[in-house]
């Protein structure tokens, strides 16, 4: 069974159930161009004992043989999911999460699998798809069907789903996921972009995503009776345990969310209200009553608390600590904190700190990144860490999880935008959250900017994050700026959104409701914007530029770009030279070749080391130029002229062109090692042999200089006389018997000098 349908852009999207993993609950396979993308969805019949969340699990997972190649890795197979992959999933996930019915307990499984790949079709913008259509396609209870698609604005033009190459030249690019009414998940990135191209983004994705709902539908029909959903005991509800809960705790509940308490000071009080409640209960009602209705009661308590604070939220115009709807908790930052790293930087907002560190490194530092459509590296690194500690918690270190890694791809996301275009080193960035109470990654965001820029970094322009949220019931609407993580918690929106004082660089947004209109939204987005600029004011106060220079321990990196066929010589016959200048130096120098040209960094700590460096490769890849002047040593003196040796190089200049005046010896006006100022005034095509010229930057006998017609004349006749109308001197030397010998010996040694 297939559906198809096309997408604005006019490629065709097919999906087909009914031909692979026929025993899956529900499982299709999703394809546009040559790319392929099997999903498989299965749900458990039973619930297992004591089981308190809903354990759903979303796996992307990219097969190699899907683009032609072989895992890099020692096994040669597929192994845990990379950052990419768990970032794919993460975007499936929190799309589909909130579809399921609430109080559904039962095993749940999502996998995707790339199975075939089309280099120009971006997989992760049809993973979505592809988990909603095998979700709708069975029998398990989803709220769908919904679809995600990639929204990329192209010269000045919004393009659905582009291709990767069209893609190179977006300063948008959204995954926007929604059903056929409602947007629930927004991330992306933006070179600096206001909110309305956002708005408009949005726009663009969703009337996308209203056909490819469509198509699930048709399938659906096709499916038939498997695809009838199960029957699933709703969550049960008794008036009576609820009233009862409502009644003991919401006077309670809303005294402490009253009382503008810090994150600790409310948790412990919070506590104190559900241990009295419990006491209370096994008064009045008994220890019977009370162990046969636990699970009502911590139901119904959860709901009673939720909804009392949100209820004073929006009745009262007040937040739990206290803060008005727009305004930013108190801030702090301090740069230069770590005396060792190669840049530092503290950012407190309220009860979350994150400590930033950089650290500067060489082209050999760089990530090897290993996915299905290409092997490659980055040079711009963030890892971001939450430590149990951060919230008063203990927990096994276990390495990052797919929170943490999503996490930093925001952030990283966010400073990538802001990045010197010549950025010559490796960077890497690593935020270690010290406390927590909401907000973490968009304190990394601003960690991350102060770190560069006390590190000397040339960013273009200082970042800033807000975490916005959203409560909305019976009509009433309350949008929070900077919010808490109770607040995150108990709302209907976690609105991310990072940017400088020009524009948005990156957003993440997950929607817990249905049907927010977008002039709301534009409210949220313009509300964003007035809390990131304060926080730009605040960064400010402590750093607002990147420092002149780099730390004086840190990694100094110079750059040159050298011809193509300079690369071979650089490096030498199996790296013997390059390896020579990095011993010699006490630096380490990479070679790449980038547009046909070769990109050359020298990097060490000692500025001298690297000007040594510098000047010896400039030595090997010396090019000169005809015309230009030049300073060189005298190597050997002959009857016809000196060779002159200069930047790697060695030319003849002709006795004909030491002076205006006639020269009868020539070791009357030079001996070896002196020093001589030339013209280069010609460079044989053929042999590649250089002639020099004293005399053209000689003034003449009248007190002008030589034109450059007057000396490219002789360089002309030169080359067609042999000697530039000195000729008669060759030939008395031939008839000497002196000068014949001196030409051949002259001869061998040129001969010798250029194959150097």
């Amino acid at each position: 069974m297939t559906v198809s349908f096309e997408l604005p852009s006019g490629k065709e999207v097919t999906i087909e159930t009914g031909k692979l993993a026929t025993q899956a609950d529900g499982s299709v396979v999703v394809k546009c161009g040559k790319t392929m993308l099997f999903c498989s969805a299965v749900s458990s019949t039973s619930v297992r004992e004591g089981q308190s969340f809903f354990p759903l699990s979303v796996d992307y997972q990219e097969k190699f043989a899907a683009a032609g190649r072989i895992p890099g890795n020692f096994f040669r197979r597929e192994a845990r999911l990379n950052d990419y992959e768990i970032l794919t999933s993460r975007l499936v996930d929190r799309a589909i999460r909130p579809l399921f019915p609430k109080g559904y307990m039962f095993d749940t499984q999502i996998i995707i699998n790339l199975i075939s790949l089309d280099e120009e079709v971006l997989p992760d913008a049809l993973a979505g798809l592809a988990a909603s259509a095998a979700l709708t396609c069975s029998d398990i209870p989803f709220e769908g069907p919904i679809a995600e698609c990639r929204v990329a604005r192209i010269n000045g033009e919004f393009v659905v789903n582009p291709g990767r190459t069209e893609l190179e030249d977006a300063d948008l690019d959204l995954i926007v996921a929604a059903d056929s009414n409602n947007i629930m998940m927004v991330e992306g990135e933006g070179q600096e972009v206001d909110e309305s191209a956002i708005i408009e983004a949005l726009k663009v994705g969703h009337e996308a995503i209203k056909t490819m709902c469509e198509a699930q539908l048709r399938l659906k029909e096709m499916v038939g009776d498997r695809a009838i959903t199960r029957e699933v005991e709703a969550q049960p509800e008794n008036e009576e345990v609820h009233q009862y809960v409502d009644n003991a705790i919401r006077a309670e509940v809303l005294k402490v969310a009253q009382g503008e308490l810090n994150k600790k000071q409310r948790k412990d009080a919070f506590k104190k209200v559900k241990e009295d409640f419990k006491a209370k209960t096994l008064e009045e009602k008994g220890e019977e009553w009370q162990t046969e209705n636990k699970e009502l009661l911590s139901y119904y308590y959860d709901k009673v608390q939720k909804n009392t604070i949100r209820m004073m939220v929006l009745e009262e115009g007040k937040r739990l600590d206290g803060r008005a709807f727009d305004q930013v908790r108190d801030i702090w930052t301090e740069v230069d904190y770590l005396p060792a790293a190669h840049g530092s930087a503290i950012f407190n907002r309220g009860e979350t700190q994150a400590l930033t560190s950089l650290t500067l490194g060489t082209k050999t530092d760089k990530q090897m990144v290993d996915t299905a459509y290409e092997t490659g590296y980055d040079d711009f690194i963030l890892h971001y860490n939450f430590p149990a500690y951060s919230v008063g918690e203990t927990k096994p270190m276990r390495g990052p999880g797919r929170r943490e890694v999503g996490h930093a791809n925001l952030a990283a996301r966010s400073l990538k935008q802001v990045l010197p275009d010549d950025m010559t080193h490796t960077i890497r960035i690593v935020s270690d959250i010290m406390e927590s109470n909401g907000s973490s990654s968009m304190a990394t965001v601003c960690a991350g900017a102060l770190a560069m820029m006390d590190g000397g970094v040339e960013i273009k322009r200082p970042v800033a994050g807000i975490a916005m949220g959203m409560i909305a019931e019976d009509g009433k609407i309350a949008i929070l700026s900077d919010i808490l993580g109770d607040e995150d918690a108990l709302g209907d929106m976690d609105f991310k959104l990072t940017g400088t004082s020009e524009g948005i660089t990156a957003c993440q947004m997950d929607i817990k409701i249905d049907g927010l209109p977008y002039e709301q939204l534009e409210q949220a987005l313009h509300q964003a914007k007035e809390g990131r600029l304060h926080i730009l004011g605040e960064m400010n106060k402590t750093l607002a530029a990147p420092r002149e220079d780099l730390k004086p321990h840190a990694p100094r990196i110079v750059k040159l770009i050298i011809e193509k066929s300079y690369i071979g010589a650089v490096i030498g016959p199996g790296g013997k030279i390059i390896q020579e200048l990095q011993e010699l130096t006490g630096t380490n120098i990479n070679i790449e070749e980038v547009d046909g040209k070769g990109h050359v960094s020298v990097a060490s700590n000692d500025k001298a080391s690297i000007d040594d460096a510098v000047a010896r490769i400039r030595k090997i890849t010396f090019t000169p130029e005809v015309g230009e002047d030049y300073e060189g040593e005298v190597r050997t003196i002959m009857p016809y002229g000196v060779f002159v040796d200069f930047a790697g190089k060695s030319g003849l200049l002709h006795v004909s062109e030491i002076s205006h005046s006639r020269i009868e010896n020539v070791e009357d006006v030079f001996s070896e090692g002196d020093t001589v100022k030339f013209k280069l005034i010609d460079i044989d095509e053929r042999t590649g042999k250089l002639r020099l010229s004293r005399k053209a930057i000689m003034p003449k006998a009248d007190g002008t200089m030589p034109t450059k017609e007057e000396y490219m004349k002789r360089s002309d006749e030169g080359r067609s006389g042999g000697g530039g109308g000195r000729r008669d001197r060759g030939d008395r030397g031939d008839r000497r018997g002196g000068g014949g010998r001196g030409e051949r010996r002259g001869g061998r040694d040129r001969r010798n000098r250029d194959d150097d």
